[in-house]
């Protein structure tokens, strides 16, 4: 529980950096690692962000277009696989792909959140507007803070809450899946890099060195699994 709240306060914070920073520190290559630090399994956050990486990496904010929220993605999957396999006795290819098919959803669901908070900030908008024509510097500041107070809240409760029930879930549901599933899942493990990197193939002229790293990061690291 403890290693859940670390978790959702710190993501939050990291997906600020989707509307505030734009640091980059969100990108899916970065937020996984991350809190594989945070949690003492790093490889496992880059693994898993790098698979993200490459699945959405076509997925960007073109004028009023808001992508699903690949860094929650990145932080369910690499926090639930990391806490998941610690009570399971490892961290195994099979839970991360089971991770990642129990947690992406939950980035289209971010992107929901993010198109009605975006909705919502427009009453703010014109309220700010209204204490700047009336001189009120504090009601300007603070329906700026409000905004991102906002932004933060739904972003912590949008990790949380999923962390804590995907990890129950995971819990119980991975020491009942039969062998021929497992091997369904290892197959999964090794297609989604399959699949991530054709994505990448469109998108180098957009996005630059970031699909070419994941993906040949994932090729290695796969191909050392596999010897």
């Amino acid at each position: 529980m403890i290693k859940s709240v670390i978790v959702a306060i710190v993501g939050g914070i990291i997906c600020l950096d989707r509307i505030l920073f734009q640091a980059m520190i969100s990108r899916p290559i970065v937020a996984g690692p991350f809190i594989g630090i945070i949690l003492g399994d790093p490889y496992t956050g880059l693994i898993v962000g790098a698979f993200i990486e490459l699945l959405w990496i076509d997925k960007f904010p073109i004028g009023v277009y808001i992508p699903p929220n690949d860094s929650v993605v990145a932080i369910l999957v690499t926090a639930g696989s990391i806490l998941a396999g610690r009570e399971l006795g490892h961290v195994s290819r099979e839970l991360i792909a089971l991770s990642m098919l129990l947690f992406i959803p939950f980035g289209i669901v971010g992107q929901k959140i993010d198109m009605w908070i975006m909705k919502s900030n427009d009453v703010l908008s014109c309220q700010a507007i209204e204490n700047a024509r009336a001189g009120n510097i504090k009601g300007v500041a603070h329906k700026h803070i409000l905004a991102l107070l906002k932004s933060l809240f739904c972003a912590v409760a949008l990790t949380f809450i999923p962390l804590i029930l995907g990890i129950e879930a995971l819990q119980l549901i991975f020491p009942l899946i039969p062998e021929n599933t497992l091997e369904t899942l290892s197959f999964i493990y090794f297609f989604v890099p399959v699949i991530g990197v054709a994505v990448a193939l469109n998108t180098i002229k957009l996005r630059g060195t970031i699909p070419i790293f994941s993906g040949i990061f994932l090729m290695v690291a796969l191909f050392v699994e596999m010897i």
